[in-house]
């Protein structure tokens, strides 16, 4: 039987603790975090993103986590711990959950970008075409 969207945000956001942006931000503080944007490059142009997020898009994350891949990212270390963001915390849900399958133990999924600017999280602004 096939699975279904549903069931499979079920599963992620059962394996993926879910943290608010003040929780993220001294995670962060206190260093050996990694922030995954895993939006698509056109939304960061739009918005910006977590000011020292590293994007990789929801299409290559297990490329780039795989120290195995030709694409490995050696961003990508099992010792940190890896908080993923994109727009509303579906697409960050799948990604962390995606993590966990390749063994990364500390996964917490931070959810939507725009919570993360609202509770007055630090941005990098996309830079002005042309500039």
């Amino acid at each position: 039987m096939a699975t279904t969207l549903k069931e499979l945000m079920e599963q992620a956001n059962a394996a993926v603790p879910r943290i608010a942006p003040a929780e993220a931000k001294d995670l962060i503080a206190k260093g050996n975090a990694l922030v995954v944007d895993v939006r698509d490059a056109p939304e960061i142009e739009k918005s910006g993103m977590v000011t020292g997020a590293h994007h990789v898009s929801r299409g290559m994350l297990e490329f780039r986590a795989d120290p195995g891949s030709p694409y490995h990212d050696k961003n990508f270390a099992k010792d940190k711990t890896i908080i993923v963001y994109c727009a509303s915390g579906g697409r960050s849900a799948l990604a962390g959950k995606a993590l966990k399958d390749l063994g990364f133990d500390k996964v917490l999924n931070l959810g939507a970008f725009k919570d993360w600017v609202e509770s007055g999280g630090a941005v990098d602004k996309p830079i002005e075409p042309g500039m």
